[in-house]
């Protein structure tokens, strides 16, 4: 009876308190986080939200008959977005930690779930309906599978790292997070959702480099992913056509090029300055999905080579305080979560621009904080809480 006494307040300790000494909870939390972080996440949601009212308004008039349609969904889900951000941050990282195969188990049952009762558009199947509202289960998977491997390294760092039992570093280390990893890359594999996967492939190689195992085990894992997403490109008539394209979008110009095209066009069209905010012609039915994937072309075609520079700057600075972050945990468990959101988001926009630009071919992925979306940014923001929760813990200079 007493272990079970101790082992109820023990899980009630991980859960915040309303009050505590008379000072409600929400200043005692606010007052501990990272301030330039907390700032840095607000001006870029900000500017997503504003660059989607100017991107997406003739789009909307076009297809729906309200040019409000995007800005006014965007504003609702960033309202929930900053709630649940709110939320995140509330608990210290010990929570995340108790939570982190929960989090995960039901991440599986969702991705299983798209399988079975999924909602099916473009030619892939990937949402979950409740209501009116459809949610996409992979997002979830980025943020589980950046705490399930933080937890798992945190609890088999020594074996993880064991030099002179290469045994033992292998399992540990590379065999084991590699399976946690598969299962849900299968998962989402299956979905056709060929930019999820790279993604989620890249969080994982990250948490693995960040964890401190051989480079020559991460590059073991990452030659299998690599062959894995080549044989998937190679044998799927789909993204066949797409890499077809991307090598040469000038031959598909009222077919699959023309997104690209008019992506290139709308970004080089804005030169230095651009033509200013609201007065992009390439929006205007040209551009496909002006609103979402390909949001940023409008934002240089608007604001020039000045404006997409800084938000460049915006995101690089965000990145190096997330690391920051990270860097100063000497608790492994809230270091790998800080160090794989931030990796999470470089690597998405890195992803981003590299489309947007026809370096790599179009696999339709998001720009934190600025593509319209709306399971995209809860989870986002979602993230951005556990991180503030976590530079509360280590207070950064």
């Amino acid at each position: 009876m007493q272990t079970k006494r101790t082992s109820k307040a023990g899980f009630r300790s991980l859960l915040p308190r309303f009050r505590e000494d008379g000072e409600p909870l929400f200043h005692r939390t606010l007052r501990g986080i990272d301030p330039t972080l907390l700032l840095l996440i607000l001006l870029l949601a900000a500017a997503g939200t504003v660059t989607i009212f100017s991107a997406g308004s003739a789009y909307a008039e076009n297809r729906y008959h309200n040019g409000y349609y995007f800005i006014e969904r965007q504003i609702v889900w960033v309202v929930i977005g900053v709630s649940v951000m709110l939320f995140s941050l509330l608990p210290s990282s010990r929570f995340w930690y108790a939570a982190a195969p929960a989090l995960y188990c039901i991440t599986v049952l969702l991705l299983l779930a798209v399988l079975a009762v999924g909602i099916a558009g473009n030619g892939a199947q990937r949402w979950i309906g409740i209501g009116p509202l459809t949610f996409q289960p992979s997002e979830f998977a980025k943020t589980a599978l950046i705490l399930i491997l933080s937890r798992y390294y945190a609890d088999h760092h020594a074996r993880a790292l064991d030099r002179k039992n290469r045994k033992n570093a292998f399992l540990y280390g590379t065999l084991f997070p590699f399976l946690l990893i598969g299962l849900i890359c299968v998962l989402v594999l299956l979905q056709k959702h060929l930019s999820g996967l790279i993604i989620l492939g890249c969080i994982g190689l990250l948490v693995m480099l960040f964890s401190g195992i051989s480079l020559r085990y991460i590059g073991a894992f990452g030659g299998v992913c690599g062959i894995g997403v080549t044989l998937f490109a190679c044998l799927t008539d789909y993204t066949k056509r797409r890499i077809t394209i991307w090598l040469n979008p000038e031959q598909y110009p009222l077919d699959g090029g023309w997104q690209t095209l008019q992506g290139l066009m709308a970004i080089g069209s804005g030169g230095f300055f651009g033509r200013g905010f609201g007065n992009s012609v390439l929006k205007y039915s040209y551009v496909s999905e002006p609103a979402n994937d390909m949001i940023y072309t409008i934002l240089c075609e608007e604001t020039g080579f000045l404006g997409a520079a800084g938000v460049v700057v915006l995101f690089s600075l965000f990145v190096f305080r997330a690391v920051k972050v990270g860097s100063r945990c000497s608790d492994p468990f809230p270091r790998l979560v800080a160090l794989g959101i931030a990796g999470k988001i470089a690597v998405q926009v890195l992803l981003n621009l590299a489309v947007v630009t026809n370096t790599i071919p179009n696999t339709g992925i998001s720009l934190p904080f600025f593509s319209y979306g709306g399971s995209s940014l809860v989870m986002l923001f979602f993230e951005m809480g556990v991180l503030l929760s976590i530079s509360r813990e280590v207070p950064v200079r």
